[in-house]
């Protein structure tokens, strides 16, 4: 018997405007562009950025499913954002995934409107950058790339150590994927299996 066949995408989104908002959604279509386009017209300020997003059996019972976990977390009963971190998401759709398809997503994302990316610059500039020391991780520590099982040493407060060579985290993210353009590094990487990116958002919850 054939082994049933992905059928749509579920995606775990943010947006630099809607701190602390993430937004869980699907589309029944074998690519994120259309969708993508389709949330940047809906009135947003920049466009929105894909934190994971994965081929599924059914998207439309996986959404379902997201939705009923998350509905204490959900903030307009007709709207699909949810006050929570997006690792808990993740972390369920990882279970549920027949195909990790966030480094397309992100492709797709970067190539929704070039001009939008200096509002998105804007607002992310009011932050500062990974500070490995900040952020608990301290020099020696392993952080572990999403996929391939790839890991990285950090060297110092802004640079690892990669195939014995030193860069910065978002050069070898940037290698690993295969893109030219900065990727959103810190969902791409875990430390001692928490994302970065909430780690992030730990250190800096003032700033946030």
């Amino acid at each position: 018997m054939n082994e049933e066949k992905p059928k749509g995408i579920v995606y775990v989104l943010e947006n630099a405007a809607m701190p602390g908002l993430v937004k869980i959604g699907k589309t029944s279509r074998d690519s994120m562009y259309e969708r993508l386009k389709e949330l940047y017209s809906t009135g947003v300020p920049v466009p929105f950025e894909c934190v994971y997003a994965a081929k599924v059996r059914n998207d439309v019972e996986t959404e379902r499913a997201f939705h009923i976990a998350f509905d204490p977390h959900r903030i307009n009963p007709s709207r699909e954002f949810f006050e929570m971190e997006s690792e808990r998401a993740i972390v369920l759709l990882r279970l549920l995934e027949v195909e990790d398809v966030t480094p397309d997503v992100q492709k797709e994302a970067e190539e929704i409107d070039s001009e939008s990316k200096v509002g998105t610059k804007k607002l992310r500039s009011r932050g500062p950058n990974l500070n490995f020391l900040e952020m608990g991780i301290p020099v020696g520590s392993r952080l572990k790339f999403n996929r391939d099982n790839v890991e990285v040493e950090v060297v110092s407060h802004n640079k690892v150590k990669y195939m014995d060579i030193e860069s910065s985290l978002t050069a070898v993210t940037k290698q690993l994927l295969n893109v030219s353009n900065a990727p959103a590094t810190a969902t791409h990487w875990r430390f001692e299996g928490k994302l970065l990116r909430e780690i992030y958002k730990e250190t800096y919850l003032d700033f946030r």
